[in-house]
């Protein structure tokens, strides 16, 4: 297929994409600890950038109560006061709006001794910047920024025939609520990208997740009369066999080719376990915090549905758990399945000016984590992929990077994106 030619405007916009600025507005941003419910700082700043790119600037902090009163709520993992929403525009208030979009919040560093660099310097070695956030998804609004800029300097902005809306937010890494909010408060439009990490290639269809909490049981004694007791320890691992006999089930059932790519689209895990008080003690409570795979096709509340009957019949099966059942609670994020059709001009059109601008032609495939593009497009109404910088493979790891290289051509296809998208007629 011959890559379509783009138009003046467009090959304006996206050769006006400065590289030193890139990096020096990705470095910025990482420097900035904004860890999931402290992204006041991070917010602040980013607004201060919108603005001198050109962007008219909104700050918007809507009530936390009041999202969580939302019927569409996805969760919560961490406390937080504010919910601190960027949203910039660019070009007319009327026409088609399309929008960019990306969260502000990264997870904790870590134990600083698994890294080689400072988490929090920005550095760049061998064309690559590190740091916390780098991949997801600083390099993601670096890009979205750069692509302003781009727009602006290359006077493609003064020539759109609709709005560009910019929507920066808060809370992706624990449900979402900060893209719900920017919901709320009107971003909406025609299109979406979100710029998360998908290595320049173009996300469809992504599964969900849900976060679960498992009480289980048992029966304390002594350590020297532990046949007297029941080990909840031992009760948690009938659990954890039922979990993972469904997540094989659960898998193989799949037919979707999208999902059927990944290998494993919906994978279960149990990421802490706490119990006992004292080693001489056979325990009687375990909690067990996990993730559980939201289908493509799937409510959050769906999935909650199926991991309740599973724990049900784990309990049915074992003679204690029987009559001391363990229990499952959702707590944390909830994070829906969503997707768009192939032959949707969003992914066509874009994975057209990837070629264009890159020479590549990138692939539409799907991903097996939660995002906010879900929202956008159940909540929103407004059909949404997913593009950007980095691969997702190193982010939430030590020594997490994203490439220059692709920062740059992400925010150059955008910007071509977007001069397209936005032609007058």
């Amino acid at each position: 297929m011959t890559a379509r030619l783009l138009s003046e405007t467009a090959r304006k916009a996206a050769d006006a994409v400065d590289p030193a600025g890139l990096r020096e507005d990705l470095a910025g941003l990482v420097r900035i600890q904004s860890i999931t419910g402290g992204e006041e700082a991070v917010a602040a700043d980013a607004a201060a950038r919108l603005r001198g790119a050109g962007m008219t600037v909104d700050e918007v902090s809507p009530d936390p109560a009041v999202i969580r009163a939302d019927p569409a709520w996805p969760g919560e993992e961490t406390t937080r006061s504010s919910l601190p929403l960027v949203i910039g525009r660019l070009g007319r208030g009327e026409g088609r709006r399309i929008i960019l979009s990306g969260h502000l919040d990264v997870v904790p560093p870590g134990d600083p001794a698994t890294w080689s660099v400072d988490p929090w310097a920005g550095d760049v070695r061998d064309g690559r910047l590190y740091g916390r956030g780098a991949c997801d998804m600083k390099g993601g609004v670096a890009a979205i920024l750069g692509a302003v800029r781009g727009l602006v300097s290359s006077g493609a902005a003064d020539t759109l025939g609709g709005e560009l809306v910019v929507a920066l937010v808060p809370g992706e890494e624990d449900g979402g609520q900060g893209t719900l909010a920017a919901i709320r408060a009107g971003v909406t439009g025609d299109l979406a990208i979100i710029t998360e990490p998908s290595n320049l290639d173009v996300v469809i269809a992504h599964a969900g997740a849900i976060t679960f909490r498992l009480t289980v049981p048992g029966r304390a004694a002594h350590a020297s009369q532990r046949r007297e007791g029941v080990s909840a320890l031992d009760n948690l691992y009938t659990i954890l066999r039922a979990l993972e006999a469904d997540e094989a089930a659960r898998n193989a059932a799949e037919t979707d080719p999208l999902m059927t790519a990944l290998g494993l689209p919906y994978p279960t895990i149990v990421g802490i376990v706490s119990g006992g008080e004292w080693a001489s003690t056979v325990l009687d409570r375990v909690v067990a915090d996990g993730r559980y795979g939201v289908r493509l096709g799937q409510t959050p509340a769906d999935a909650e549905a199926d991991l309740r009957r599973l724990i049900d019949a784990a309990n049915a099966s074992d003679p204690f758990l029987q009559d001391h059942p363990a229990t499952v609670e959702i707590v944390g994020g909830r994070f829906g399945s969503a997707r768009v059709p192939p032959d949707h001009r969003l992914p066509v059109g874009l994975a057209e000016d990837v070629e264009s601008v890159t020479g590549r032609r990138p692939s539409l495939l799907a991903e097996p984590y939660g995002a906010d593009m879900r929202l956008f497009i159940g909540e929103g109404s407004t059909p949404c992929v997913i593009f950007g910088p980095g691969d997702v493979r190193v982010a939430h790891g030590a020594d997490e990077f994203v490439p220059l290289a692709e920062v740059e051509a992400c925010a150059r296809v955008l910007a071509a994106w977007v001069a397209r998208e936005l032609a007058r007629a």
